[in-house]
């Protein structure tokens, strides 16, 4: 895009615009700073330097003090807090003694504490993170392939995309202006119905091979049992953050006030340092910041987007098309499954949102439903090479375990994540169920 260049439609600047952005993008440009650059220029060509930078200037103030987006930094540090006081490790052990017992056990053992890890932290790579140096040592010293021992944390982290606190469903309901607490609710039968196809996938597996994922025995009833205190913790946060918004007496970010003071407090109790708080409190910061800044700059380009019709036009060509909305809604699926092969989920929903959102509204869709459909795609991005965050996240953490094994532990789960998928597009009411409870 040339400044001056002069075209005198709108729309055509609109597409050169999104032309470029993902040219950057491919390229290895940050969303960032491809979205903020390119829509300060697409501005700049439609309504000339005053108007473009008055509008790119008070995006960072004017969305920065937005209420929804409080609630992100306290999920984060919820999560964050929970890892450095030990209450990971304490839900790993007491998983692998209650589940260690069926066939890949200890994969199974990974899916349901990440899945627990997932409802007080809402940040998918944390969750990879953490458990690359939590659950995969273990597997691999019980004999399980480093395939599967790999690909299970990469893929249960996509769990925390969905289970609340998600940090991505706030970021959807903030773009669409949809309830965040509705959002929250809506995600957490999905998220449980993913991490039950996933165990299903491991056990099937471990069935077949059994010498890839042994079962792990002897623990006593007694064990399990004295098991449960320890986790005590996270099962309290997450009773007060989901009754406190289907109750209606917190906002999602009170609650998450409120889940961040008990982890606090339970952590002081077990003696956490005041460094390792620090240490917590840095992180959260940081990651914070970083989603803040891409909120930032993917604001200005969307705004440029508006001023130049595409969504609207985007959104007549949709509707006018010779196929039923369920017909489309697949065909937007397998778009984004596509882009997600090169972009990261957080990106890839902030440029593509103010342009598909429109179009699936008038297709009759309900938001909330898209919604929790478009960030389950977003997980399935988390483990899609070439990108695939998770995936490299892993193998950061475990540079013994190669980026080709991450990748081809990861097949299997992508078939459940397809399976997922399925049952929500045919029972929408996996979705809908718990908001609508709200409602009533």
């Amino acid at each position: 895009m040339i400044i001056g260049i002069g075209f005198d439609d709108p729309f055509l600047v609109g597409l050169i615009g999104l032309g470029l952005i993902f040219i950057l993008v491919l390229l290895g440009v940050r969303v960032v700073f491809a979205a903020s650059v390119v829509g300060l220029l697409g501005l700049v060509e439609l309504l000339g330097w005053g108007p473009a930078a008055g509008i790119a200037g008070t995006i960072p103030h004017s969305k920065s003090s937005v209420y929804a987006l409080s609630v992100l930094p306290m999920f984060i540090f919820i999560g964050f807090l929970a890892f450095h006081a030990g209450m990971t490790q304490q839900l790993f052990d007491a998983a692998r003694k209650w589940v260690g017992w069926v066939p890949g056990g200890l994969a199974v053992a990974t899916v349901f504490a990440t899945a627990g890890f997932a409802a007080v932290s809402g940040a998918s790579t944390a969750t990879a993170a953490v458990f690359s140096r939590v659950a995969i040592p273990e597997m691999l010293k019980y004999g399980y392939d480093k395939k599967l021992s790999a690909g299970v944390v990469a893929a249960g982290g996509t769990l925390a995309s969905l289970i609340p606190p998600s940090a991505i469903l706030v970021i959807y309901a903030i773009i669409v202006e949809e309830s965040v607490g509705q959002l929250l609710l809506a995600g957490f039968l999905p998220g449980l119905v993913s991490a039950l196809i996933y165990a299903a996938i491991i056990i099937c597996w471990a069935t077949v091979k059994p010498a890839d994922a042994p079962a792990v025995t002897g623990y006593t009833w007694k064990q399990r049992f004295l098991a449960l205190p320890g986790i005590s913790p996270i099962f309290l946060v997450v009773f007060i953050i989901m009754s406190a918004i289907y109750q209606g007496w917190a906002t999602p970010t009170e609650a998450g006030a409120l889940g961040a003071m008990v982890v606090f407090l339970l952590a002081l109790m077990k003696g956490t340092r005041v460094t390792t708080i620090r240490s917590a409190l840095m992180e959260s910061a940081k990651l914070t910041v970083m989603i803040f800044s891409l909120i930032w700059g993917v604001l200005i380009f969307v705004r440029f987007l508006g001023f130049s019709g595409l969504p609207e036009a985007f959104t007549s060509w949709i509707v006018g098309l010779d196929a039923s909305p369920m017909t489309i809604m697949i065909c937007i699926l397998l778009a984004y499954a596509v882009l997600g092969m090169f972009m990261d989920a957080i990106g890839m929903l902030l440029l593509t949102l103010p342009v598909v959102y429109p179009a699936v509204l008038a297709l009759g869709f309900d938001s909330i439903w898209f919604g929790i459909i478009v960030v389950k795609m977003a997980e399935v991005c988390l483990i899609t090479p070439p990108i695939g965050l998770n995936c490299f996240v892993v193998n950061g953490v475990r540079p013994d375990i190669s980026l080709s094994d991450v990748f081809r532990g990861i097949a299997l789960f992508f078939v459940a994540d397809v399976i997922t998928i399925g049952l929500l597009l045919a029972f929408p009411e996996i979705v809908t169920w718990l908001p609508n409870l709200m409602k009533n």
